[in-house]
């Protein structure tokens, strides 16, 4: 069995809880995720199984999507509701005030992982060093917010539900509470609902008892999606027999003899004779060759 199955993650369990679940009801053993998903969120994790697992780490389209609802007036340690709350305020926060500083977090900006994070400082994971009550200088990373609209917003409470796109590495806590700074009030996290990742969506997804259902009835098959679906947006390039042969064993190919081969693009989806989808090629222009990317057969 081999390709990707989408699972609606349940709160409470981690990435990797999802896959030790995984590896009980389908009796595989060769499994990984597409994207760390906090214990408290839910939604789509893609999950890789059999050979489709050397493509976990290199998914053309990183981008994500979120529901993320927060609570303006609180600080927490963990920047959500899971943790110790740090402080409050009382000040009142207007629909049209909270909208006018989202701008702010648009585009191409820094953001400072939060110490309640799997980052690695000197060989240690920064929520290791938090739970011993060590803080750490971290460094800012360049994350890109290709889309943030405030989908329901409660004055009173102070309470409401944002829609976030967003590049991978992206902390959606880390952006409530830098608006909530960004205000003066504070703000957490309440809930967290990934909506899509790498171009699945929570269509795609299946619960644990669906899955293990289509286990007992036999009908896994109907549930795996192909990995060629990872690479769909790739442009395209189909190898004849030769060529197929000489990609497999990881012989460059000469461009000017490779077939549908475009100009400005250097990552391809391989297609072979007769096999279909077999991996991916980048192309070497400097040096006039087509060279593997990752055999995924």
């Amino acid at each position: 069995m081999n390709g990707i199955i989408c699972v609606n993650k349940p709160q409470d369990f981690t990435s990797f809880d999802v896959i030790a679940k995984l590896r009980g009801i389908l009796r595989i053993k060769r499994l990984g995720h597409g994207g760390t998903l906090d214990p408290m969120a839910t939604g789509v994790l893609p999950v890789f199984v059999g050979t489709a697992t050397k493509a976990c780490d290199i998914m053309p389209d990183n981008s994500k999507s979120y529901l993320a609802s927060f609570r303006l007036g609180q600080t927490s340690d963990t920047q959500d509701i899971t943790g110790e709350i740090l402080s409050s305020s009382d000040m009142t926060v207007g629909y049209d005030m909270l909208n006018d500083v989202l701008p702010c977090f648009r585009g191409k900006i820094m953001q400072l992982p939060p110490m309640y994070s799997a980052v690695q400082v000197n060989g240690q994971r920064l929520y290791d060093l938090a739970r011993q009550g060590i803080e750490v200088e971290r460094t800012p990373r360049e994350i890109e917010i290709s889309s943030l609209s405030l989908v329901d917003y409660d004055e009173e409470k102070r309470e409401g539900v944002l829609e976030i796109g967003c590049s991978k590495g992206t902390y959606i806590r880390t952006i409530i509470n830098d608006i909530g700074e960004k205000l003066g009030c504070g703000g957490i996290m309440t809930s967290l609902v990934r909506t899509s990742s790498g171009g699945f969506t929570l269509n795609d997804c299946f619960t644990f008892d669906e899955i293990q259902n289509a286990r007992d009835e036999e009908r896994l098959e109907e549930l795996i999606l192909p990995i060629e679906r990872v690479f769909e947006k790739l442009p395209k390039i189909r190898l004849g027999e030769a060529q197929s042969r000489m990609y497999r064993n990881g012989v460059k190919l000469d461009l000017e003899r490779v077939r549908d081969v475009r100009d400005g693009a250097d990552t391809y989806a391989v297609y072979a004779h007769e096999a279909g989808f077999i991996g991916t090629a980048v192309a070497d222009r400097e040096n006039g060759v087509l060279r593997i990317g990752k055999n995924l057969v």
